[in-house]
């Protein structure tokens, strides 16, 4: 079993994004996740689960921060996302990595610290995409997904992985007040 640890958008807007994605039948991310963006990726949470009482403890001394939702782009020819803006998300990130502390080898695998750039995934090559199919969603999201909110995070969710790719709500960990 592999978890990571993500942000999820409002529901509205998580329903909206969920649409878009549909509409390319190409691409297989409806099957692994809901819409989120990730601030600790799998490298050092372990089955054990000795970490989620770190992660509980430092959720606990977080206060809430407004996160933007910004323009497409693309990761190459292969994944298109919806940027982040929020100085916030980077310490968030940081403070996670800190408290679970992956080895480095997992930290350059999953892109993690200095290589952390904050997204929402909304369909890759990976998944099924062609890299026609990725551009087509990068310039459809400019209009299907405007205008692009702002909202308030006050907790991270938890996602655990039930079969290979496949990836479900685990737990919601609030911040502290």
């Amino acid at each position: 079993m592999q978890y990571f640890i993500g942000i999820v958008p409002p529901d509205e807007y998580k329903e909206q994004i969920a649409v878009f994605r549909n509409r390319w039948v190409s691409n297989r991310l409806k099957d692994v996740v809901e819409p989120h963006i990730t601030v600790k990726a799998q490298g050092g949470l372990t089955e054990d689960m000795r970490w989620l009482d770190n992660v509980r403890e430092t959720c606990s001394s977080i206060k809430s921060f407004l996160l933007s939702m910004s323009e497409p782009a693309t990761f190459g020819n292969a994944i298109t996302f919806l940027g982040v803006e929020s100085e916030e998300v980077y310490d968030l990130h940081k403070r996670l990595v800190d408290t679970v502390s992956p080895s480095p080898e997992l930290i350059d695998r999953y892109f993690e610290l200095d290589r952390f750039h904050p997204h929402l995934t909304l369909g890759q090559t990976y998944w099924g995409m062609n890299e026609t199919e990725i551009e087509e969603m990068k310039l459809s999201a400019i209009y299907a997904l405007a205008p692009f909110p702002t909202f308030h995070v006050n907790y991270l969710r938890v996602y655990k992985e039930m079969e290979q790719n496949k990836y479900i709500p685990f737990e919601d960990i609030q911040f502290g007040r």
